[in-house]
C-alpha cells in the first residue's frame, strides 16, 4: 500500500493543561504518497533500451552519419579528379594540393583578420602559431607521402596499409586525451573494416586495385604509405583537439596559411621536373578547379566533424569511400559494380551504428580532455559545450533525461 500513518498522540503525548485540539501535531492525519515525489521515482532507471539507443534517435546522430557520407564522396571526387589528371599527363601531387591552401587561406585569414584585427591576428600567431604550424606540417607531409605511395606499390597494398592511421587515432586519443572507448565503439571498428576487407577483396578479383604486381619497388611504396596514414591519424588527433577550444575559422585559417607555406616550398623542390613535363590544356584546368574546390569544401566541413563526433568516426566514415568511388566509375571510367560492394557497403554503415550504440544523447561531442562541464572548450557550432548551454543542463542531467530518468 502507498499510504502510512505519519503521525499518532494519545493523551499520555500531550503536556498537561493542554487539550488534545491545542496540541501542535494535531490530530492523527493520513498522507497519500500517490502524489509526492519519492526518492525511488526520482532514481528509476531508464525504461527499456532507450537509454542504448538515445543517441539514434537525435538530429546530431544522423547529421554526421550524413556529413561523414559527403566527405567520403568528396575525397572520392578528388581521387577521381586526380586520376583524369594522370590520364591526361599531369601528375603533380604537392603543387595540385597548393591550390587548395591557398584558397582556404584566402577564405579564412581575411575572415580572422576581419574578427580580430591586424593585431588580434598577430597576437593569435605569437601565442598559437606554433601549434598550427604543426598541425599544418602533418597533414601536408600526409597528403604528400599518401600519393607518392601509389607510385611505388599496388593499390590494394597501399588501401591496407591507409588502416594504420585508425590504429594511430585511437591510440593517440587513449593515451594523450584520456579518451576510453566503449566495446561498441571497437565493435564498430572492427565491423566497418571488416565491410572495407570486402570492397577489397572484390577489387582483387575485378582487377580493379592494380592486381598483386608491384608497379615498382613495392617496400618503398608500403613505407610511404604506412608513413602517409601515421601523419594523416597524427593530424586528425590534433586538429580534432585544436578545434575543440578554438574558432572553426580560425583553424580552417591557419591551416591554409602554414599549410600554403610549407606546400609551397615542397613543391618547389620535388615537382619542378613533373611541373615542366606536364600536360596543359583546358581539361587539365577545369580537373585543377574542380579538384581545388572540392577539398576545400572537405577542409571547411570537416573540424564540423570532429567537433560532433570524433577523429575516428571521421576516418571510419571515410572507408566508404571506394563504394562511392565505383559509383561515379559506372559513369567516368565504365567500372561495374560486383556483387560484393553493396554487401560491403552496408556493412561498413552497419559498423556506424554498432559504433554509438549505448551513446548517451551528447555522443562524442562530449570531449573527455575539456572537463566535465565542457568548460576547457570553445563554445561553437557543433560542441557540447553550446548544447549544454542552449539547454542549461548538465551533461548528467541532459543524459539522464534522454534516457527517459525522470
Amino acid at each position: 500500500m502507498d499510504k502510512e500513518i505519519s503521525a499518532v498522540h494519545t493523551s499520555a503525548d500531550i503536556p498537561a493543561g493542554q487539550s488534545p485540539s491545542s496540541s501542535e501535531h494535531g490530530a492523527p492525519e493520513v498522507i497519500d504518497n500517490a502524489n509526492q515525489p519519492s526518492a525511488l521515482k526520482t532514481t528509476s532507471q531508464p525504461r527499456g533500451w532507450r537509454r542504448y539507443l538515445s543517441y539514434f534517435l537525435t538530429k546530431e546522430f544522423w547529421t554526421i552519419l550524413g556529413l561523414g557520407q559527403v566527405l567520403a564522396i568528396a575525397i572520392t571526387g578528388t581521387n577521381t579528379l586526380t586520376t583524369l589528371l594522370a590520364e591526361e599527363g599531369t601528375s603533380i601531387p604537392a603543387f595540385q594540393t597548393f591550390f587548395n591552401y591557398v584558397l582556404l587561406n584566402i577564405i579564412y585569414t581575411s575572415y580572422t583578420l576581419r574578427k580580430h584585427g591586424t593585431r588580434g591576428w598577430s597576437r593569435m600567431v605569437l601565442n598559437r602559431g606554433w601549434k598550427y604550424i604543426i598541425l599544418s606540417f602533418l597533414d601536408v607531409e600526409g597528403n604528400y607521402f599518401t600519393v607518392l605511395a601509389y607510385r611505388y606499390t599496388t593499390i590494394l597494398s597501399a588501401q591496407l596499409i591507409n588502416f594504420w592511421a585508425i590504429v594511430i587515432v585511437v591510440t593517440i586519443s587513449f593515451l594523450f586525451l584520456h579518451v576510453r572507448y566503449h566495446w561498441a565503439q571497437v565493435l564498430g571498428i572492427l565491423v566497418c573494416v571488416a565491410g572495407m576487407g570486402l570492397l577489397l577483396a572484390s577489387d582483387h578479383i575485378t582487377g580493379a586495385n592494380g592486381g598483386s604486381i608491384s608497379r615498382g619497388n613495392q617496400l618503398k611504396g608500403d613505407l610511404f604509405a604506412l608513413l602517409g596514414a601515421t601523419f594523416y591519424g597524427l593530424s586528425n588527433v590534433a586538429e580534432e583537439y585544436i578545434v575543440s577550444t578554438q574558432p572553426l575559422y580560425e583553424v580552417i585559417g591557419q591551416m591554409g596559411f602554414w599549410g600554403m607555406l610549407i606546400n609551397g616550398v615542397q613543391a618547389a623542390i620535388f615537382d619542378r621536373s613533373s611541373f615542366r613535363h606536364a600536360t596543359w590544356n583546358g581539361k587539365v584546368g577545369g580537373y585543377l578547379t574542380g579538384y581545388t574546390l572540392i577539398l576545400t569544401l572537405f577542409y571547411s566541413l570537416t573540424p564540423i566533424l570532429y567537433r560532433l563526433a570524433s577523429a575516428a568516426f571521421f576516418n571510419i566514415s571515410l572507408l566508404t569511400g571506394n563504394f562511392w568511388g565505383v559509383i561515379i566509375g559506372l559513369k567516368v571510367f565504365g567500372l561495374h559494380v560486383h556483387w560484393m560492394y553493396p554487401l560491403a557497403f552496408t556493412l561498413i554503415m552497419v559498423g556506424h551504428f554498432v559504433y554509438y550504440f549505448g551513446k548517451g544523447v551528447l555522443g562524442e561531442a562530449r570531449k573527455a580532455w575539456l572537463g566535465e562541464q565542457q568548460e576547457k572548450g570553445i563554445s561553437g557550432l557543433g560542441t557540447a559545450k553550446r548544447k549544454l548551454e542552449e539547454t542549461g543542463n548538465t551533461p548528467r542531467r541532459l543524459e539522464a533525461e534522454s534516457a527517459g530518468v525522470v
